[in-house]
């Protein structure tokens, strides 16, 4: 079930009584999440779920459910299994043939959507890039194309490498939305190119500090009835040796440019 990511407000009425109703609770860490469950008057046991010991802690959550108790699953903050342990667990008591029932609630990502303004209709969430720049950079080239909101996750001390390495790949005329400390008491957003938020995390150190979620607008949407030069310089070249119609095909394979619009400038090209 979900959790809050900072306001402790932030929680509904059935979470907090699903908590108090079942046997034992799985959480990440058990000393944030007591102070929650105290917070809310909640004295039900704890168990530690997290990365180092999650398939061990899933067969003892199964035994658990197998003898009849109930248990609930929570992460230190927002909804279990995205981008925070849980997903095995769910995976495990699932396949034991164990009923999984989701609460919802609190996510960083759609609260930062929400708030962010960007006219992407679509968006795709990244979580975590890796922490080695190579391999960031890596998974960012990966992602220059897609015509969607990226958004991503990261901690105080990587921001600033990670929004350098965000404009080098994407460009620096991409909207960000920087959004720091979510329903916290220094809770900030802030929307600028790409090309302007290493300085703004340079003008103050408070800009850097907190647990940030950062969106990017997706690629410009592409005019399919216009070509790059490298996909025309293709057409050309298969031209010369291939039929018009089996040239378009395989120039848009290779290029990923439109076949139709491919096939309509190879007949330009023919008849001219």
């Amino acid at each position: 079930m979900a959790t809050p990511i900072g306001n402790l407000a932030d929680i509904s009425a059935r979470a907090i009584a699903t908590l108090a109703g079942v046997d034992l609770i799985a959480c990440e860490d058990t000393r944030h999440a007591r102070h929650l469950l105290e917070h809310h008057g909640v004295t039900t046991r704890l168990i530690a779920l997290h990365q180092h010991n999650e398939a061990e802690a899933a067969q003892k959550l199964n035994d658990l459910l197998a003898a009849g108790q109930a248990v609930a699953l929570i992460s230190d903050a927002g909804t279990p299994a995205v981008s925070d342990p849980g997903a095995r667990t769910v995976a495990a008591v699932r396949a034991a043939g164990h009923r999984v029932v989701p609460l919802p609630g609190p996510s960083a990502t759609v609260a930062a959507l929400s708030a962010a303004g960007l006219a992407d209709t679509r968006f795709l969430f990244v979580g975590f890039l890796p922490a080695k720049p190579g391999a960031r950079r890596t998974e960012l080239e990966g992602l220059v194309a897609l015509e969607a909101a990226l958004v991503f996750y990261e901690a105080p001390h990587r921001i600033s490498e990670m929004i350098a390495d965000l404009c080098a790949v994407l460009g620096p005329e991409r909207q960000v939305v920087i959004a720091r400390e979510l329903t916290k008491l220094f809770e900030q957003i802030v929307s600028l190119p790409l090309g302007e938020a290493a300085d703004w995390l340079a003008a103050d150190a408070n800009h850097v500090r907190g647990e940030f979620v950062v969106m990017v607008s997706g690629a410009p949407r592409r005019d399919e009835s216009e070509l790059d030069a490298a996909a025309l310089r293709t057409l050309k070249l298969l031209l010369a040796e291939l039929p018009t119609k089996q040239a378009a095909k395989l120039a848009s394979q290779i290029t990923g440019a439109s076949k139709n619009t491919l096939y309509a400038r190879a007949i330009e090209l023919k008849t001219n």
